[in-house]
């Protein structure tokens, strides 16, 4: 081992210059230190990254995909000046020498802290591969990297200017005000993503609605300060965490997860063609094998309510009689009965509205056995489709706003009418 005395010989009698010396000594450090993490990286590069692919373990290519290995060696060059100046302490100035450790170990500072943050992106990217996973942690994630920093950046200062941790921290605490009002979005956005992670309030993947924010799409990522939606016109929206809990918004996992999506829509009948059902109707609709049973346990119901009214019961006005529009109603509940494509097991009927301006509203209410957007839309108009088509057949139409060829049909009627009598 050559000793500092002798290194300090041999640069006296081949440089004059003591500046010079100081020079020469700290590059040829500075040199030695590159060319040792240039080893580094390459031995980090040939071996390291191979024997991670021959594990069966996965948090280590975890670990070497978010650099965290990377950055422990970049430790290697700052290990190499600290301790080699140190060795040229004789030969070169302490304030100096100083100045340079102190930079070394802040830099293996930044290294060890920069690696423990690639190391929580590892752990997050691991976790989110687990089927616990659709419960994001990246705002946990971040918190922790940024309360790293944190720390960093308050070892580093205190090692720099030699002041101590305690006497840093209490000047902090006196600028607590200022740093309240800095990260103030950081710490609601923490409070919310804790909220809504306890509550299992949003997953990644989810989809929600948000009419306030414009968003009504799938969740694609959750961070300490956003939520990024993907909405279905293939737009981003990206929406504060602590949105979500100041206001309130729809989240539709509860319908996915229960494999049925709901149908809750109208179907307007005139009110001006409900009437009741004739003998020969009554007969022709007992043919239809949906109406068949209904209609015999009603006949049966209305035979023996208007047998006990007894003399009153001759009159047409005290007695009960079978409607069109019930007999499409039930109609309607059993053709969702049998339709292959409706929930057996979530709630089903066909009820009567308020009637108003617009008619009769008939709101069929019923679940699909699918929540797939392009089969749900499919199965909806397939039943409308039936049901619209076939109120005829029990003397019914629906009801519609007058167009313009209703009115122009109107009128044209008018004109043929009084030309005839003219």
């Amino acid at each position: 081992m050559i000793e500092p005395a002798r290194i300090e010989g041999l640069l006296k009698d081949t440089i004059a210059s003591p500046e010079l010396r100081q020079f020469v000594l700290v590059a040829g450090l500075l040199a030695i230190a590159w060319i040792v993490g240039l080893l580094g990286r390459l031995f980090l590069h040939r071996v390291v990254r191979v024997a991670t692919r021959h594990t069966a373990w996965r948090w280590d290519d975890a670990l070497y995909e978010y650099g965290t290995f990377r950055w422990l060696a970049r430790m290697l060059p700052a290990i190499v000046v600290y301790y080699g100046i140190a060795l040229l302490m004789p030969v070169a100035e302490d304030s100096i020498g100083a100045l340079v450790r102190n930079v070394a170990v802040c830099w293996m500072i930044v290294c060890v802290i920069a690696a423990m943050a690639r190391a929580l992106l590892a752990f997050e990217s691991l976790y989110s591969a687990t089927p616990a996973g659709k419960r994001s942690i990246k705002g946990v994630v971040q918190l922790l990297q940024l309360a790293l920093w944190i720390v960093a950046l308050v070892l580093v200062v205190t090692k720099l200017t030699h002041q101590s941790i305690g006497l840093l921290l209490s000047g902090i605490g006196a600028m607590s005000a200022v740093l309240l009002l800095v990260f103030k979005d950081t710490i609601l956005g923490f409070v919310a993503g804790i909220q809504l992670s306890t509550n299992d309030m949003l997953r990644v993947g989810d989809w929600i609605t948000m009419a306030s924010a414009g968003v009504d799409g799938d969740v694609i990522d959750i961070t300490l300060h956003t939520v990024k939606v993907r909405n279905f016109d293939r737009t981003i929206v990206t929406v504060p965490t602590w949105k979500l809990i100041g206001e309130s918004f729809q989240n539709w996992r509860g319908m996915t997860e229960s494999g049925g999506r709901r149908i809750k829509r109208e179907l307007f009948v005139d009110a001006a063609c409900v009437r009741f059902l004739d003998e020969e109707e009554l007969e022709r609709f007992g043919k239809v094998h949906l109406l068949k049973a209904y209609l015999e346990r009603k006949r049966e119901d209305i035979r023996r309510w208007n047998e006990a009214l007894g003399e009153p019961g001759k009159l047409p006005v005290n007695r009960r009689r079978q409607t069109n529009i019930g007999a499409f109603r039930a109609y309607a509940e059993a053709y969702l009965a049998a339709h292959p494509d409706v929930h057996d097991k979530m709630t089903r009927m066909v009820r009567m509205r308020d009637p108003g301006a617009q008619g009769i509203p008939l709101e069929v209410y019923c679940f699909t056995n699918t929540v797939v957007w392009l089969d749900y839309e499919r199965i909806q108009a397939d039943i409308f489709d039936h049901l619209i088509a076939i109120l005829p057949e029990f003397g019914l139409r629906p009801f519609q706003q007058p167009s313009g060829g209703d009115v122009r049909e109107g009128v044209a009627a008018l004109h043929t009418s009084l030309a005839t009598e003219g």
